[in-house]
């Protein structure tokens, strides 16, 4: 690959072999109100057989759009130009039936989301043997037993069931597993992963870069692996390329690029990505915990003692589960289940509790039934001062007045055809706090407290960019003074600058303000740096709780452990230890 530099083209580096793919002045445009549009400029880079090269760069930065031009799987309103070489082969501008050839036989690729990727009338195993048998030409028995062979390859548990499976039948990583089971079946020279984990848990996601890392030792296949996380690519990639606005603007192997950045972006998107264990005063070695260092035991006791006396100065609690079930109703076809049972935890004022856990752990559940969008099965649920057990519509809206929500997902969040002014301003009109001008004046208010200018209450939600719709969320939800502030997963759509912006701003309020919050995610990483306390989900029960400091230092629970193991950090030294202390520790689970 080339050496560490910024701006500009790199001066290659010798190379010990021709390079599998090379890309000369690659450039994507795209037609937009008659005008050509760039999405990516002049791009030139090479991968070599077994190697793995990172695109890295935030929404917009045109990693997607010049990866998926190789292939010729952009619309018909995109302009492609420059050249791809695959094994001295130009391959930009093939013919259909040629460029058909090349796909899937010599490049293939991992969508981002395999839910839309894969058909979702067929099973499995019929989107895998019509990949064997329009290449290969194998009779059907023959491509059944080569497609069982490929689910075993990568890890399914029950390769037969798989393969008779729909994706819908499928969890989330088994259905990652089943398309890189059809992109690896024609053994292709290069594969290129499109943000590969991002749907995924983050157990999951060190499931499916182990994978991905042996596979490519395996078959000595080459992978363009295009990302936004820093810590996926100190984990599996050696180059790296950093993209902002369609350039490049610095390339190199990974550990000079984390080493000695030198381009400002660059720095910023290390400096954005959140580390397991640097919870704001101090940092904690979650490596040497894992590895069980006595030294972390005893700090994670007096993290423990220390968070006892802070609890026992601050009154009453505004948020009391006590053995709470929580039933989801009957849907349809659907029936009711159990999503949620024995959960106790209490959060008390201006305290911050991080809810993790994977998908279906529970913890959104726990979110919506402490506002009462969720009724309480079994169990006693006090918020601000109400019991909520048995609550009507009436109590409710007393509670809401003292409970504020984030979502998500901003855009769906917020009434498109409002303007956020109005969104804003909507629960102080409806709870009869304020109206005409002294509800512009709060508003106003609002929006300098988010650090938006006051001049967006004008605008629509189509508007503004994520992280400002997320701003825009949490004016609303601030908006009535809250005791208690729920936040469900505020970052996680977000871009890593942004979403860095927005946990600062969250963590500057709540200083503020001293409302109490319950921070519910699925990154350990982002929650330890705001938390207080931890609490961890498995299956519908809470496995794990205290003080953050004593979770991350003393793990009790297997689960809890294999949590913190599977988070990546950005930095490639630090992640292989890391790596091999996860390794082991599945290893002595299993025994």
């Amino acid at each position: 690959m080339s050496q560490n530099t910024a701006n500009g083209r790199a001066v290659s580096a010798p190379l010990s072999s021709s390079p599998l793919l090379e890309v000369d002045g690659l450039s994507v445009d795209f037609a937009v109100d008659n005008f050509w549009v760039p999405a990516a400029k002049d791009m030139s880079y090479s991968i070599e057989a077994g190697k793995a090269l990172a695109l890295v760069g935030e929404s917009g930065s045109g990693k997607s759009a010049s990866s998926m031009s190789i292939l010729g799987l952009l619309p018909s309103t995109a302009r492609v130009r420059g050249s791809v070489r695959l094994q001295g082969r130009e391959i930009l501008g093939l013919k259909p039936d040629a460029l058909r050839e090349v796909r899937g036989r010599e490049i293939a690729v991992i969508f981002q989301e395999p839910m839309t990727a894969l058909n979702p009338v067929f099973t499995v195993g019929f989107q895998i043997v019509e990949t064997l048998r329009t290449h290969f030409g194998m009779t059907p028995s023959q491509a059944k037993t080569r497609a069982l062979e490929l689910l075993d390859l990568v890890d399914l548990p029950d390769p037969l069931k798989a393969y008779n499976s729909y994706p819908h039948q499928l969890s989330g990583g088994q259905r990652q597993r089943a398309m890189i089971a059809q992109s690896i079946s024609c053994d292709p020279k290069l594969l290129i992963a499109d943000e590969p984990t991002t749907a995924l848990d983050v157990t999951v996601q060190a499931e499916i870069l182990d994978l991905m890392r042996d596979l490519r030792h395996r078959l000595d296949s080459a992978i363009l692996l295009i990302t936004h996380d820093m810590g996926v690519v100190a984990d599996i990639a050696d180059d790296i390329i950093v993209m902002k606005n369609g350039e490049i603007v610095e390339r190199g192997d990974v550990h000079s690029v984390f080493d000695n950045p030198q381009h400002p972006y660059t720095r910023q998107l290390l400096a954005a990505v959140p580390r397991i264990g640097d919870t704001g005063g101090e940092e904690i070695d979650t490596t040497a915990a894992l590895a069980g260092d006595t030294s972390t035991i005893r700090l994670a006791e007096v993290a423990a003692q220390q968070d006892a006396e802070r609890r026992s100065k601050l009154g009453a609690p505004v948020l009391e589960f006590t053995d709470v079930a929580i039933d989801y109703p009957k849907k349809g076809r659907v029936p009711a289940f159990r999503a949620v049972e024995h959960a106790s935890f209490s959060i008390y004022p201006g305290e911050v509790t991080g809810l993790v856990g994977e998908s279906g752990s529970g913890k959104t559940t726990i979110g919506r039934a402490a506002i009462g969008l969720l009724p309480i099965a079994e169990g006693d649920a006090k918020v601000v001062g109400y019991d909520i057990s048995h609550a009507d519509r009436r109590l409710l809206h007393k509670v809401h007045k003292d409970v504020g929500i984030v979502f998500q997902d901003p855009s769906s969040s917020l009434n498109p055809r409002l303007p956020v002014g109005q969104s804003i301003g909507e629960p102080l009109l409806l709870a009869k706090v304020a109206k005409g001008r002294d509800l512009d004046v709060r508003v106003q208010e609002l929006l300098d407290a988010v650090e938006l200018p006051r001049s967006y209450r004008s605008r629509y939600p189509h508007e503004l960019s994520g992280g400002q719709k997320q701003r825009i969320g949490i004016a609303r939800a601030l908006a009535l003074e809250p005791k208690l502030l729920i936040a469900d997963e505020p970052t996680s759509a977000l871009d890593v600058s942004v979403q860095a912006t927005v946990l600062k701003l969250l963590q500057s309020l709540q200083r503020d303000l001293g409302f109490a919050c319950l921070f519910i995610s699925h990154d350990l990483a982002v929650v330890d740096t705001l938390s207080d306390r931890l609490i961890v989900m498995n299956h519908g029960r809470i496995v794990e709780q205290g003080a953050t400091g004593e979770i991350l230092r003393n793990p009790q629970d297997p689960y809890t452990q294999r949590l913190i193991a599977a988070v990546p950090v950005p930095d490639p030294d630090e992640q292989k230890v890391r790596r091999e202390a996860r390794a082991a520790l599945l290893a002595a689970q299993e025994q």
